[in-house]
């Protein structure tokens, strides 16, 4: 099992996800739920398709992280 980061991004009437080490690979929802579910199986897709052109599969090398923002005061 290979595991990749991914990109969850709220829109103004949908949910999308994206694969920083996969480009091209996204999905759409109506849910945080439901995009984490299409973009699993948006990977699954990514990754057969790389194997049936003889492709290379890459390593995973993104790493999600949160930074705390502080406001200036005043």
């Amino acid at each position: 099992m290979i595991r990749y980061a991914i990109v969850i991004e709220q829109g103004p009437k949908s949910v999308g996800a994206y694969v920083p080490d996969l480009p091209g690979c996204v999905a759409v929802g109506k849910s945080i739920a439901e995009v984490k579910r299409l973009i699993a199986e948006a990977i699954d897709f990514h990754l057969e398709g790389l194997k049936l052109r003889g492709s290379a599969i890459p390593e995973p090398t993104s790493i999600a992280e949160y930074v705390d923002a502080h406001l200036p005061v005043g």
